[in-house]
């Protein structure tokens, strides 16, 4: 197993969300044009790489209903999450209530996008979804913070949600190789509903990224970038050679 990517996986989300104590001025543009590119970097590598690989294995039949499955199950999580994996961020009054709901989907969909890193053999998916968890780390310190969590427990709500993603980067890597459990059989299963949920968030902050369906030119260059990254590294494999 890669350490380094648990690494940047964690510090990644987890200094996402301590940034929170440093900006004093508005950074929202910043989140969006961070936002759009790894929208558009998670959608490209999602067709090029996770889709192929999915559709390679014996099971290949049945990946479209795991796909389907992933899809609507963050639509479920985002009822409760309220759109903080898009990096929103909404006013949740001066109540100290936890907000449950938004933590637990947020964790469970950060561990279910740390899955698919066990195959990720030319890195193109690090770095998607750590620049993914940037915004969606910070927008969740934001609310935390306005329910009135001193700073101790807002950090140790971010490392919490930090740790989600290697956590499930080191589960998928022991169904992968059969070392928990012996359930390899399921992995493409497994990997067909992050799919679903890589097509919805991709899509979703593309399509968010929009006011009237016209894209700013910032925003354009930004997905145009996404995109072209994730060409350059589909290419620099000899396209899908593995």
């Amino acid at each position: 197993m890669e350490v380094w990517k648990l690494f940047i996986l964690f510090f990644s989300a987890f200094l996402g969300g301590t940034a929170i104590f440093l900006v004093k001025s508005d950074k929202s543009q910043l989140l969006k044009l961070i936002l759009s590119f790894s929208g558009a970097y998670l959608f490209a590598i999602t067709v090029l790489h996770l889709i192929p690989d999915a559709y390679s294995g014996p099971d290949h039949a049945e990946i479209g209903i795991f796909i389907l499955i992933g899809f609507l199950l963050q639509i479920l999580l985002e009822q409760f999450s309220e759109g903080v994996e898009h990096g929103h961020i909404h006013k949740h009054g001066d109540s100290k209530a936890f907000p449950y709901g938004i933590m637990i989907s947020l964790c469970l969909h950060a561990f279910l996008e740390g899955m698919p890193l066990a195959k990720d053999q030319h890195n193109a998916l690090i770095f998607g979804i750590s620049l993914h968890h940037i915004p969606a780390a910070f927008a969740l310190a934001s609310i935390l913070m306005q329910s009135k969590f001193n700073r101790n427990s807002v950090l140790f709500y971010i490392s919490i949600f930090a740790i989600m993603a290697p956590l499930g980067f080191y589960v998928s890597f022991g169904l992968s190789n059969g070392t928990i459990g012996g359930v390899e059989n399921y992995f493409n299963k497994i990997m067909g509903i992050v799919i679903g949920i890589f097509l919805h968030i991709s899509t979703t902050i593309l399509f968010e990224s929009s006011v009237d369906h016209k894209v700013s030119k910032r925003k354009m260059i930004a997905v145009l970038c996404g995109v072209a990254i994730a060409l350059i590294g589909y290419f620099s494999a000899g396209g899908h050679s593995h």
